[in-house]
C-alpha cells in the first residue's frame, strides 16, 4: 500500500470538502463528514488545516481557481466574440460535468454574506480577490470592455441561478441567454 503525503492528503481533503460543502453548506458540514469521505481521522484533519473555515476557504478557492483556469486556457490567443464563445462555453462545460463546483461557488456567496453580516470580513475580502482575478482573466480577452465583461460576469451569474434550481438544458428559459447559441447542456452555435 502506497502512503500519500501530507500535500496528496490536503488534496483530498479539499475535494471531499467541495463535495461535503456544496451538498450542505459550511453550516451544515461536519468536518467528521469531510474526514470520514477522506478516510482519516478528524485529528488528522486538523494537523492539515487548522479548522473548519480553512478547509471551506480552500474549498471555496480551489473552485474559483478552477474556474479561473478554465476560462484562462479557453480565452488564450483569442479575442472579442470568439473569446466571449470560447469562454462561455468551457464555464458551462465545467459546471455540466462538475455540478458540485457550482453548488460550491453557491455555497461561498451565502457563507461570504453570512459572514459580512456578522461582521467577518476577511473570508469575504478572500473571495472578493478571487471574483477580481476571474474578472481581470475576462476581461482581457474582451478588449478590456467593462460592459461586455460586466454582461459576460451577469450572464455567467444567470446560468449558475438557473442551474442551480435545476432547469434542464431544453427548458425555455434558457432561450435567448446568449443570442448566437442556445444551451442543450452546454453552449453550440445556432
Amino acid at each position: 500500500m502506497v502512503r500519500m503525503s501530507a500535500e496528496e492528503r490536503r488534496e483530498s481533503v479539499v475535494r471531499a470538502a467541495i463535495a461535503e460543502f456544496a451538498q450542505r453548506g459550511y453550516y451544515g458540514t461536519s468536518t467528521e463528514a469531510i474526514a470520514k469521505r477522506v478516510g482519516v481521522s478528524q485529528p488528522y484533519l486538523f494537523r492539515l488545516f487548522p479548522g473548519k473555515k480553512a478547509i471551506f476557504a480552500a474549498a471555496s478557492l480551489r473552485c474559483v481557481d478552477d474556474v479561473c483556469r478554465a476560462l484562462e486556457e479557453a480565452g488564450k490567443g483569442l479575442e472579442g466574440e470568439e473569446a466571449l464563445h470560447a469562454m462561455a462555453d468551457a464555464y458551462v462545460r465545467l459546471i455540466t460535468e462538475n455540478p458540485e463546483k457550482l453548488q460550491m461557488q453557491m455555497q461561498t456567496y451565502i457563507t461570504v454574506a453570512a459572514a459580512e453580516a456578522e461582521g467577518e470580513h476577511e473570508f469575504g475580502e478572500v473571495v472578493r480577490n478571487g471574483w477580481m482575478k476571474l474578472w481581470e482573466i475576462v476581461h482581457l480577452p474582451l478588449g478590456a470592455d467593462v460592459e461586455e465583461t460586466t454582461t459576460f460576469m451577469a450572464y455567467g451569474m444567470l446560468i449558475n441561478t438557473l442551474a442551480a434550481m435545476g432547469f434542464p438544458p431544453e427548458h425555455r428559459v434558457w432561450e435567448g441567454l446568449y443570442p448566437e447559441a442556445r444551451v442543450t447542456g452546454r453552449l453550440e452555435k445556432s
